[in-house]
């Protein structure tokens, strides 16, 4: 844990807003006794600090009297995402001058990858993946490049709550398929979609590095254009432009 800043009022923020992540690194909810577990917090500081919080809607109790992310979060998550999609949308244009295909930015939220912004492709044959829509992260490009950057045991909880349904018929359906995809991709640094998420759609992307969320770029289009001679003239421009968001994002 980060060491706190001195001062009351600092540092009421900063457990605050522990407990916030605390809940959200547990897929939404947790229990008092899970949190109490995991903060270096006095419990009646930890209960102090779920009531303030659920006072003013940041965190809600739930029936069975665990704690999970109130709707206020709603708002604040909506913002500071829209922002960061219109940081990258530059970027993503400047991507479509250089490849010539449909490029886009999604970040992990409430285990689905949602989509951020999108720069479109000028080809009347194109993908049309819209900026809002949100998907399962297993069977996109820009999923997989967003759960390899978390810990395996992090991705098996999302697997948990969501399952692995097949969009198509070469979706990887199974766990240790795709822990093992994962792997490859944290050892080379990209991810590719093989009409995994829209038969006849092919899709490179890269994790955006050091982002609030975990987020991710791609550039995706029929396959017919979009073949193994796109992809290594791709990579290199998509991780450069990974670097270049990741420095806007830095930088704002």
């Amino acid at each position: 844990m980060a060491e706190r800043t001195a001062g009351p009022g600092v540092q009421s923020v900063e457990r605050a807003f522990e407990l916030l992540e605390l809940i959200t690194d547990a897929g939404g909810s947790a229990a008092l006794s899970e949190l109490a577990a995991t903060a270096d917090l006095p419990l009646p500081t930890i209960h102090r600090l779920l009531r303030t919080l659920v006072g003013l809607g940041y965190v809600r109790q739930l029936p069975n009297r665990r704690y999970a992310l109130g709707p206020r979060l709603i708002r604040l998550g909506e913002g500071a995402t829209a922002q960061q999609g219109t940081l990258a949308l530059p970027v993503l244009k400047k991507l479509v001058d250089q490849l010539g295909e449909t490029a886009n930015m999604a970040v992990l939220d409430s285990d689905q990858v949602l989509y951020i912004a999108q720069a479109p492709s000028r080809h009347s044959m194109r993908t049309f993946t819209e900026v809002g829509r949100r998907a399962h992260a297993h069977a996109t490009g820009v999923g997989k490049a967003v759960l390899a950057q978390l810990p395996d045991d992090q991705v098996r909880g999302i697997v948990a709550r969501t399952g692995l349904p097949a969009a198509t018929e070469a979706s990887i359906t199974g766990l240790d398929g795709l822990l093992a995809d994962l792997e490859l991709i944290r050892r080379r640094g990209w991810s590719v979609d093989e009409q995994e998420q829209e038969l006849g759609v092919r899709c490179f992307a890269v994790a955006v590095p050091g982002a609030p969320s975990p987020t991710a770029i791609s550039v995706s289009g029929p396959v017919s254009r979009v073949d193994e001679a796109f992809g290594q003239r791709a990579i290199p421009l998509l991780q450069a432009a990974a670097r270049e968001v990741a420095e806007d994002l830095r930088h704002r």
